[in-house]
């Protein structure tokens, strides 16, 4: 065989190559994509759960996630400094927000100081004024943020 009678170029073979690597990159980017935009999935799935929890006036089940303690009730001294008559107080029907009548989770960011938690937004009865909680990443407990975030 000479050079003269080599075979002809397929393009085929190349053409399906470039298309693989084209598709994985778009589903890498995709994937990425998913990922980033539910990267605190489970801090606002946790507020979600206590927010449902406040609007089927279920308290105790709400201070329960409030702590990330389920089982609160075999140790009542556990959380001295919140008692559950005050977290009533805070949350029931006469705190700042009042009967839960409905809920939206609006968002999650985290504080520019580097803290370890994330704040999570929630729109309380259609208000202006949005709820914001802290989610301690590594036990899921709720408090006030640390800082005051702006969500759109």
């Amino acid at each position: 065989m000479t050079l003269l009678d080599a075979e002809t170029y397929d393009p085929g073979p190349a053409r399906r190559r470039r298309i693989r690597i084209l598709v994985a990159v778009i589903v890498v980017l995709v994937l990425a994509a998913v990922v980033w935009m539910n990267r605190y999935w489970s801090e606002k799935r946790v507020v979600d759960t206590f927010f449902n929890a406040l609007m089927n006036k279920d308290y105790e089940t709400a201070y329960g996630i409030y702590f990330a303690d389920p089982q609160w009730k075999e140790h009542p001294g556990k959380h001295p400094r919140y008692p559950l008559n005050q977290f009533i107080q805070d949350w029931g029907a006469g705190g700042q927000w009042g009967i839960i009548k409905s809920y939206k989770v609006n968002g999650a960011s985290t504080c520019s100081s580097g803290a370890s938690g994330v704040v999570v937004d929630v729109i309380v009865n259609d208000r202006a004024e949005h709820a914001q909680l802290w989610v301690e990443k590594s036990d899921k407990t709720l408090s006030p943020p640390p800082c005051e975030l702006l969500f759109r």
